[in-house]
């Protein structure tokens, strides 16, 4: 494997040093790489070293640590050093010392707001569980410093605000998984809302195609800022002269020392693999931009109007927290499916493809989302009596066309179970089975009807007896390509 490999050339290059040795060792080495590395001959020694991907260093009292991830260290320590590309690290209980090419570097200790409880499971028998009922409090982190309740406006740090405003002419969402359907669900918002052309991609698709031009804003999404691909893409855009932002969750992580700027989702630390709560937190901070972007195209009126739904959306998760139960008998009815389909229009249409995918990870059900006006063309074909399809249906503009939708899958025997806002009193009429949500514009209702999907998900995935937390052949932050 790579990683014996690297320690067979260490081996061949020590020369009674072990920095040294790990240093030569590392320049025959291509790709990325982080390591960790200790010899017997100098036990009170470590020597770590990254490239790509991300290390960190714990900064204690008479002790400190190498991680890939700070919740792993969050209990001895709250105190962290990034390193950067091709630093070599030597610690012992009392020294740290970083050189990069040789020298001697000097790198900033960074506080840590996360505490060791915020990382430990607080009485929930998941994470996961835990992490979606953290979402009140992380929405109003996220939205902490950035709503002025005086003048009812967005505020941004002076430097976000002058590259939101730096004359672009369209942007660019680059992200991966759940971060990229959190991107599918901003270009709605913002394209609604601001008017600024938008397209969304693979962050692995992004490095090697399409055309970049110094015209764009590039967007990257990344919960943990170190997202192999992601960012790949940033730098690639870079490269290009693109201006680029990043929204994460972790201060210091790579891509915000990449990006020219970068928006903290302030989520605090999450443990479950499957994201929750920094997916609802990156879609407030999507909104959050987008009213930035709006300027004169929506009245000061408007905009507060906006504010104070987005201050409402805290109450709206409790709405469907306390519904729990309910989401629950309905996840009953999902455990034993082979195939459930997820379908929706619009903005929800993305909220589909995170139901899909929320279900798949960690229940291991197959699971795809489709928007309800493709299935037709081809999708039909699938469906049968054992074939649950979640239909997501709002009081918009595409609300006939989804009933109409829900009409064409019942004429195929298949059940329909419809998440549906709290007012629609037509939706029995077409589904088998319904879970409402609480009416909210319907470009901030995806918010509590994402929290659903997390809850049946999760629900399923625990009658199936699975690894929640855990789930097979999956990592919370991917750091290879």
């Amino acid at each position: 494997t790579d990683t014996e490999v690297i320690a067979h050339l260490i081996e061949e290059e020590y020369k009674g040093d072990l920095k040294q040795a790990v240093s030569s060792a590392l320049k025959k080495v291509k790709g990325s790489y982080a390591v960790v590395v200790v010899s017997e001959n100098e036990p009170d020694k470590l020597v770590g070293a990254r490239k790509d991907s991300p290390l960190v260093v714990g900064v204690g009292d008479n002790e400190n640590f190498f991680a890939s991830d700070i919740p792993a260290v969050l209990n001895y320590t709250n105190r962290f050093i990034y390193l950067e590309d091709k630093d070599v690290c030597v610690l012992t209980k009392n020294s740290i010392t970083v050189f990069n090419n040789q020298q001697k570097v000097n790198r900033k200790i960074n506080v840590v707001e996360w505490s060791f409880e915020d990382a430990e499971k607080g009485g929930f028998p998941h994470f996961m569980l835990k992490e979606i009922y953290e979402q009140p409090h992380a929405i109003q982190q996220s939205l902490r410093g950035r709503i002025s309740e005086i003048t009812q406006s967005v505020e941004f740090d002076e430097n976000i605000k002058e590259l939101l405003h730096s004359g672009f002419e369209s942007i660019s969402i680059v992200a991966c998984g759940t971060s990229f359907y959190a991107g599918l669900i901003g270009k709605y918002i913002i394209e609604q809302l601001a008017g600024v052309p938008v397209s969304v991609e693979l962050a692995s698709e992004y490095r090697y195609f399409g055309v970049k031009t110094d015209r764009n804003l590039v967007l990257a999404i990344t919960q943990s800022g170190e997202t192999a691909d992601t960012l790949a893409a940033l730098r690639e855009a870079k490269n290009s002269d693109c201006k680029t932002l990043v929204i994460t969750n972790v201060v210091g992580s790579t891509a915000t020392r990449i990006a020219d700027g970068f928006i903290l989702t302030q989520s605090g630390p999450e443990i479950g693999v499957a994201a929750t709560k920094t997916f609802t937190s990156q879609i407030v901070v999507l909104f959050l931009i987008a009213l930035v972007l709006a300027g004169d195209r929506i009245s000061s009126e408007k905009i507060g109007e906006y504010v104070t739904l987005l201050k409402r959306i805290p109450r709206d998760i409790r709405w469907v927290l306390e519904r729990n139960q309910e989401i629950l008998k309905v996840a009953k009815k999902l455990k034993n499916s082979g195939s459930v389909f997820f379908i929706g229009r619009g903005i929800n249409y993305p909220l589909s493809l995170e139901g899909a995918l929320k279900l798949k990870e960690i229940s291991y059900i197959h699971a795809e989302g489709f928007p309800a006006g493709e299935l037709k063309h081809g999708p039909f074909a699938l469906l049968t009596e054992k074939t649950p399809v979640i239909a997501i249906v709002t009081m918009d503009k595409t609300h006939d066309k989804v009933i109409a939708n829900i009409g064409e899958v019942k004429a195929r025997k298949s059940p329909v179970i419809a998440i549906a806002d709290e007012n629609d009193d037509e939706i029995e009429k077409y589904a088998d089975l319904v879970l409402r949500f609480p009416s909210n514009s319907t470009l901030l209702s995806c918010i509590p009807i994402a929290v659903t999907l997390q809850l049946l998900a999760y629900h399923t995935a625990n009658l199936r007896g699975c690894e929640i937390d855990k789930p097979r052949n999956l990592a919370k932050s991917v750091t290879v390509e």
